[in-house]
């Protein structure tokens, strides 16, 4: 280490300067890298902590600031417990606002990209963030993307990467495709903003339906350590439903459709079919109609399209549809069924048909008023499903004769559970009975099975944009396709100049001649795929990749994973409860299946920070109300900030930047320091000989922080360090003063602890101490200094308060030994003036002793 950036020691300044603080370590941590994974630690217990990687658009924000102070929080108290922790950092650093940005500023999105990164990359080191260094990613360097490349031609072997043509959200903006999950509730892209269009593409997809029923049933590994609200809405989106696929023959179309319905039981009350109107049976049922038929589908059609899934599932809409002129077949009774095509069917849901049960289902219901169709109740649900019913016949029905079970006069369908009735062999069956007998009957017969749908889909991965992992497969001239060899990846990028990367619906690296033409391994002229991958492919694996981000020959060491993975605690926000967690989530099993990693969670635990508000409004530069990570920092200093953010609340919950204190903060970090200025007593004293009393709050406060800090109450730490430094105060002023021992020990516990929180102020505190000492490496730094043991001697108390009541009033209050038995307990309160003089000369009723805390006298009045 240079004298220069050497720590000196200043012992005759005495104001907190937290400008000078960071000036002096910064430079001492960045020649040090003592974050780094070293030799020394390899007998030492492992723990992965990993912070979500930031997508570079800018400078850091006060999002940032509480994200990255609290995985760094969790990252430094396990090195404190004397753990090797892996804690490394990298940028995702592809994507659509990059591409963006560079298109409104006519430079080269790499340009855009690796400006923001250095930027942010500074602002984190100034922040204390205590991140390996030497294991930097970013996902758009070819090193990286290569592997991403690699990863989807394992899958494409694996059957689990394909093509198709199909429907899919079209952002009208960014003209490019979107996933399902990146549709908002409103029906509008979570990019742009513009309201999401249907369009047919020709699309690549990963295949995680494969994995549906792994993917919720593993989340019973994650109950918890993921959060509560995080597992319900991964179970919400994968959504699994039970029943069966019933085939239904169409007149005139060549093959039964298969229909998949939670309610077989009701198949003998099904009266008509809807089909999805932009679903390929659809087409094809519409194919072989009358002009005026396609031409009513055409229009009806183009306006479902205008759409959003959203708007076509709201339950409150009038329903609409349109007569397809074909008759399906109910295979249970033989009668015909008018086929119609309908909105609020979807496409993408089971096979895009559903058997219409008027009577049972609300939607079904409502479309059937609004076309006159037929109505069928074959459920009675006023039935007890226990012991005799009434039978219920269709011309009681008819009549009106129990007019609360004709769901055509009430416009209320019977959705309850009851018993069958209408239904031939299913009369008098419960609902449960009835599902497992049609189910058999329908296998008898060949005309249906049990089955199990989704409302997980298969991953789109395709999109139309250049700042992307390109797709590695080529095609030749009759259509063929071709994977790229392993050993010719990178497939790279080309170079930007003379491509014009504006949106325009297909993808802007068809224009790009030179690196489109190819030829396939045996020489064959071929094209390129000019679509590149979804960013989340990025992000579904790289924490596999930071295990050596430098490796050329392979994505990650299987041995490596072995040692290290999964991640023990995962931080980030709540917005990524679905997209990222579930894709990472799906690869991680997907390389589980390959052989190459050993478990099928990726994160054994997962911390969700909240939102940095400003007077209740998320911030942003619209509404004026940015508060910048620059801002913050120079203001307050980077230790009052990083404070500031563990002391708000539990991490889950928003912060308002507008009712917390950082000057509060920044005042309690000064009067830390001066304490550590002021110990005067030599290292080595044995704490024995101080003050019992601050000992006994010192090893409380050493005793109760593991078990906080490993339930994520970094609050609470934060104010018992408080508490400890007040108590600290006390002692120096009007104690025994600086040079009790038990003084030092105590500076020293808050040092240690705020060195988790507050890194500069701790580091300088440990050097003042006279404990710290750079020349030695990282055991020189109160980072690594390690979390003292409590003495449990000292976690006894001495004398506790016993409360004495006489008739329900407190009359006096006892100091007693905590090892006290209740007769003693009781002889001691009755020998108490105050309570002599509260008894009086009433007869005593009862005694009620609880040792050694209370102590309960009843008199007879």
């Amino acid at each position: 280490m240079t004298d220069e950036n050497r720590p000196h020691d200043d012992r005759d300044e005495n104001a907190y300067d937290f400008r000078a603080i960071e000036s002096r370590w910064a430079p001492v941590w960045e020649e040090m890298q003592p974050f780094s994974i070293s030799e020394d630690d390899a007998d030492r217990p492992r723990k992965y902590i990993l912070d979500m990687f930031p997508y570079p658009s800018g400078d850091l924000h006060m999002g940032h600031a509480e994200q990255y102070a609290l995985g760094d929080i969790v990252a430094r108290y396990w090195r404190q417990r004397g753990f090797s922790v892996l804690h490394p950092i990298g940028w995702d650093s592809f994507g659509l606002p990059a591409e963006n940005a560079a298109i409104k500023r006519g430079v080269d999105p790499r340009v855009w990209t690796y400006e923001n990164i250095a930027q942010q990359k500074a602002s984190m080191k100034r922040y204390a963030a205590s991140f390996d260094w030497s294991r930097v990613l970013h996902t758009s360097d070819p090193e990286y993307y290569r592997w991403n490349q690699w990863l989807f031609l394992k899958m494409y072997e694996k059957g689990l990467a394909y093509r198709k043509d199909s429907w899919v959200n079209w952002d009208p903006v960014d003209q490019t495709v979107l996933a399902n999950e990146q549709v908002l509730a409103d029906g509008t892209s979570e990019r742009s903003g513009a309201v999401v269009v249907k369009k047919k593409l020709t699309q690549w997809y990963f295949k995680i339906t494969d994995y549906a029923d792994r993917l919720l049933d593993d989340l019973n590994q994650l109950e918890g350590s993921w959060p509560s609200k995080v597992l319900a809405m991964q179970r919400n989106w994968i959504g699994r439903s039970t029943g069966a696929d019933v085939d239904f023959l169409i007149e005139g179309h060549h093959s039964p459709v298969t229909v998949f319905t939670t309610r077989p039981d009701t198949l003998f009350g099904a009266t008509f079919m809807v089909v999805a109107p932009d679903s390929d049976l659809a087409a094809e049922l519409v194919a072989g109609s009358t002009p005026e038929v396609r031409m009513r589908f055409q229009d009806y059609l183009e306006q479902v399209q205008k759409k959003s899934e959203i708007d076509r599932q709201d339950t409150s809409r009038e329903k609409t549809g349109v007569f397809l002129d074909r008759w399906a077949i109910n295979p249970v009774t033989g009668e015909r069924m008018p086929v119609w095509a309908a909105d609020y069917v979807l496409a993408d849901y089971g096979h895009g048909a559903v058997m219409a049960v008027p009577a049972h289902d609300q939607r079904d219901l409502d479309f059937a008023r609004a076309f006159d169709l037929p109505v069928k109740v074959v459920v009675d649900t006023n039935a007890p499903v226990t012991g005799a019913m009434p039978v219920i016949t269709p011309e009681m029905l008819e009549t009106g004769d129990i007019p609360e079970l004709n769901p055509s006069h009430t416009g209320e369908a019977l959705t309850g559970d009851g018993r069958l009735i209408n239904s031939g062999p299913l009369d008098g069956l419960s609902k449960q009975n009835a599902i497992k007998r049609v189910i058999e009957l329908l296998e008898e017969r060949g005309t249906g099975r049990a089955a199990k749908t989704y409302r997980l889909r298969d991953w789109l991965i395709s999109r139309q944009r250049f700042w992307g992992t390109p797709i590695p497969i080529m095609y030749t001239e009759d259509g063929t396709e071709v994977p790229v060899p392993m050993d010719a990846l990178p497939v790279r990028l080309p170079d930007t100049e003379g491509l014009d990367l504006k949106p325009k619906g297909t993808s802007p690296l068809g224009g790009a001649a030179d690196w489109v033409a190819t030829t396939t391994p045996d020489g064959q002229p071929a094209r390129r795929d000019t679509d590149t991958m979804d960013t989340f492919v990025d992000s579904s694996w790289y924490f596999l990749r930071f295990l050596d981000p430098n490796d050329a020959t392979r994505a990650f060491d299987p041995a490596e994973a072995e040692k290290w993975a999964p991640v023990d605690q995962y931080v980030g926000g709540v917005e990524h409860a679905i997209l990222h967690l579930l894709y990472a989530r799906f690869i991680t099993k997907v390389l589980f299946d390959l052989g190459y990693v050993s478990f099928t969670e990726p994160f054994s635990a997962l911390l969700n920070q909240g939102m940095v508000v400003l007077n209740g409004a998320k911030m942003s530069k619209s509404k004026g109300n940015i508060v910048t990570f620059t801002d913050g920092v120079d203001d307050f200093g980077v230790d009052a900030v990083r404070l500031t953010m563990a002391f708000a609340g539990p991490p889950e919950d928003d912060i308002d930047w507008a009712d917390v204190s950082p000057t509060g903060s920044q005042k309690f970090l000064a009067r830390a320091w001066r304490l550590a200025n002021e110990v005067s007593s030599p290292v080595d004293a044995d704490p024995s000989t101080g003050d019992p009393a601050l000992r006994r709050a010192t090893h409380r406060f050493l005793a109760e922080g593991p078990g906080l800090m490993e339930s994520f109450k970094f609050n609470v730490v934060v104010a018992r360090s408080m508490e400890l430094v007040n108590a600290i105060r006390k002692a120096v002023d009007s104690g025994p003063g600086a040079a009790d021992p038990a003084v030092r020990e105590a500076v020293e516990a808050v040092t240690v602890a705020l060195s988790i929180f507050a890194p500069y102020t701790a580091e300088d505190m440990w050097q003042r101490l006279g404990r710290g000492d750079a020349s030695r490496g990282r055991d020189g730094l109160v980072a690594f200094a390690g979390w003292r043991k409590a003495d449990p001697l000292l976690l006894v108390e001495e004398a506790v308060t016993a409360v004495v009541q006489v008739d329900g009033k407190v009359r006096d209050r006892l100091e007693v030994s905590p090892k006290i038995g209740n007769d003693e307990l009781e002889q001691l309160a009755l020998a108490s003036a105050a309570v002599q003089r509260a008894i009086g000369d009433r007869p005593i009723a009862r005694v009620i002793a609880r040792a050694p805390r209370v102590v309960n006298i009843a008199t007879q009045r």
